[in-house]
């Protein structure tokens, strides 16, 4: 038995996958955060299609979760499209918008290339109650004593 495959011209082929692009675009942008990740690593298989959306996405006026997710989509690219993912990161730390700054900063150091994050603040040494001195008079021992001697 022979299986048959379903031709498609060049026409129809562009037109689906266009959809198919245009569907993941809408998909990054949703309000579920699953949604948006899966739609991300789906556009990191598109090769230059995808890195040209997750690249409009990560330098656009998107919310810090979408950015997260075009990063998340970025950072799953394959052989020699993971280099231009490292680029558009590297280019993101030098952007003028805080958010893609902190995305790229964030992606770098989960790629293991080490974004430029200021240094950690030393925490203060909090005190705790017994190391605070007690003003006035100390407090009475309470002694719990029992109201019948021959109960348990």
């Amino acid at each position: 038995m022979e299986s048959k495959k379903k031709g498609f011209s060049e026409r129809e082929e562009g037109k689906s996958c266009a959809e198919l692009l245009e569907k993941l675009e809408e998909q990054l942008c949703s309000s579920n955060a699953s949604v948006r990740r899966q739609a991300a690593f789906s556009l990191s298989w598109m090769q230059e299609d995808g890195l040209q959306i997750l690249k409009a996405t990560v330098f656009g006026d998107d919310s810090e979760s979408t950015k997260n997710a075009a990063a998340y989509g970025l950072r799953k690219m394959r052989g020699r499209m993971k280099k231009l993912a490292l680029d558009i990161f590297k280019k993101g730390l030098k952007h003028r918008n805080n958010s893609t700054r902190d995305v790229c900063s964030h992606a770098l150091e989960m790629m293991g290339e080490g974004g430029t994050k200021p240094p950690k603040k030393k925490k203060k040494a909090k005190h705790r109650i017994q190391d605070v001195p007690r003003k006035g008079k100390p407090r009475k021992k309470v002694v719990l004593q029992r109201v019948h001697p021959n109960r348990r």
